[in-house]
């Protein structure tokens, strides 16, 4: 295939196997002018695995705003340029989203090229609500602030999805044991598509235990799922006043204004009850029509 010019293609790679990148992310990173990956001594190995010899930069963390600008710049000379990461799908718990912001705000184009992700794949093999779920990425590494993130997210009704080293995974579940109690159902996801791949379904206090039992299961890449909360009576009535709220508010202001209205009168966070407010707007206009 020929790419195409001034283009940003966000490429997905293998988590684990190399047998589940896609023929046309080979075909992408083989045609673009140059590759911007997060380690390039790891990507180098894969690209050498599909004789892929094309120029690379390093794109992490700690150089993305430098590093976006001579993209930018490069893109607006009629580069084609692929942006990779260690493994998965990039800007999903990786940089990247200052650039393709970036790129956006230029003009410019960016074009997905799909393939594995830790997340969905995780979800997939769970056993676990899979029509809504929520993406938490990593919890903070110090007891007190996991723990406090986690009493945030007790009664979150979705399920819920981590990342987690390996070196911290036993004391996530421990804290996810004294937060959300031993009976909350878990998956561990991990090492997905490698040899060493598990997948454990079991009570949180069980799972704390054979993680404890098993110092093999402290090593590798982690995927936690997490059963949501059972919805109580209470949150059901506080939701539905919520939304009673927001529909009073949207029929006299603008979504932006009713979201900043409700967060004053109900204590909820604004930025949840804006993306309420914009669905009940579209709803509201679908049924008009």
């Amino acid at each position: 295939m020929s790419t195409q010019t001034g283009v940003l293609y966000v490429v997905a790679t293998p988590i684990g196997n190399l047998g589940d990148i896609t023929q046309r992310a080979v075909e992408v990173l083989n045609s673009v002018d140059l590759i911007a990956a997060e380690d390039t001594r790891n990507s180098q190995k894969l690209l050498r695995h599909f004789s892929i010899s094309v120029p690379m930069m390093a794109f992490h963390e700690h150089n993305e705003r430098d590093q976006s600008n001579e993209i930018i710049r490069r893109l607006q000379a009629g580069e084609s340029i692929a942006l990779i990461s260690d493994a998965g799908t990039p800007l999903i718990s990786d940089p990247g989203y200052e650039l393709v912001t970036l790129i956006h705000q230029q003009g410019l184009k960016v074009v997905p090229i799909p393939g594995a992700s830790a997340l969905i794949s995780a979800l997939s093999v769970a056993g676990m609500a899979t029509d809504r779920f929520c993406f938490e990425g990593f919890l903070p590494s110090k007891v007190g602030a996991r723990e406090k993130r986690l009493s945030e997210l007790k009664n979150e009704p979705r399920t819920l999805v981590f990342y987690e080293a390996p070196h911290r995974i036993l004391a996530c579940v421990e804290s996810i044991v004294t937060v959300f109690g031993e009976q909350r159902m878990l998956t561990l996801v991990r090492e997905l598509t490698k040899i060493y791949e598990t997948i454990k379904r079991a009570r949180a206090q069980e799972l704390c235990d054979w993680i404890r039992d098993n110092p093999e299961q402290q090593k590798g890449e982690c995927v936690l799922v997490v059963e949501g909360a059972e919805p109580t009576e209470d949150a059901e009535h506080a939701n539905i006043k919520v939304e009673t709220i927001l529909k009073a508010l949207l029929s006299k202001m603008s979504v932006k204004d009713a979201a900043h209205m409700c967060a004053e009168l109900t204590g909820k966070k604004k930025n949840a009850l804006y993306e309420q407010a914009l669905l009940l707007r579209d709803e509201t206009k679908q049924h008009n029509d």
